[in-house]
């Protein structure tokens, strides 16, 4: 009880400014999008910072939503994919580099579950970044690993990326700050319902 009570009022906190100046956060957001849509810099800002993501505390969910507001859909989606990917790649490689310690139990629970953890773990933080790392500690085979996170980074890319770009059609800048949250609670559920089975 005292979980769901603390989740509600954590909800309260976030939700009720959206509430009453939703018109205030609109207008800003459509200000700001005005001054900077199209500029250059954008797409290999976006791409860096969630490529940076796999080390670095990049809020990545918001980032990635802000994208489909900033660039559109089409551009956000490829924008998310590309940046998601190299920090797939980079995760990698820097768990190829830590190979030596994993143990033999932590490399055949890696070979049974791995593929399915790589996949649906993709918009969940911390997770996301860890099963990469682990990938590559494990030494799951490269070139299945960048197939199945760069499908995965494209549908989950797509997703933020339609979100940012209809909520802004819809002039709802709530909308896409709700849609940066619900995007990983749904993947967060996928996962649990597919590790229970």
């Amino acid at each position: 009880m005292r979980l769901v009570l603390l989740v509600c009022a954590v909800l309260a906190i976030i939700l009720i400014p959206f509430f009453l100046w939703e018109d205030t956060f609109n207008a800003f957001a459509t200000q700001l999008i005005a001054a900077h849509r199209g500029a250059w810099w954008i797409p290999p800002a976006i791409a860096g910072l969630l490529a940076g993501d796999i080390f670095l505390p990049v809020p990545s969910s918001i980032l990635s939503t802000a994208s489909g507001v900033l660039l559109g859909f089409v551009g956000g989606a490829l924008t998310n994919t590309i940046g998601m990917t190299l920090g797939c790649w980079l995760g990698y490689r820097a768990g190829r580099l830590a190979k030596d310690r994993a143990d033999e139990q932590m490399t055949g629970l890696w070979a049974r579950y791995g593929e399915w953890t790589v996949i649906l773990t993709r918009a969940v933080p911390v997770l996301a970044e860890a099963a990469v790392f682990f990938a590559g500690m494990t030494a799951m085979p490269f070139r299945r690993f960048m197939l199945l996170t760069t499908l995965a980074n494209a549908g989950i890319g797509t997703l933020y990326a339609a979100v940012g770009a209809f909520a802004m059609e819809w002039n709802s800048f709530l909308g896409a700050f709700l849609g940066s949250l619900i995007v990983p609670a749904l993947a967060q559920a996928m996962m649990r319902v597919q590790w229970r089975k």
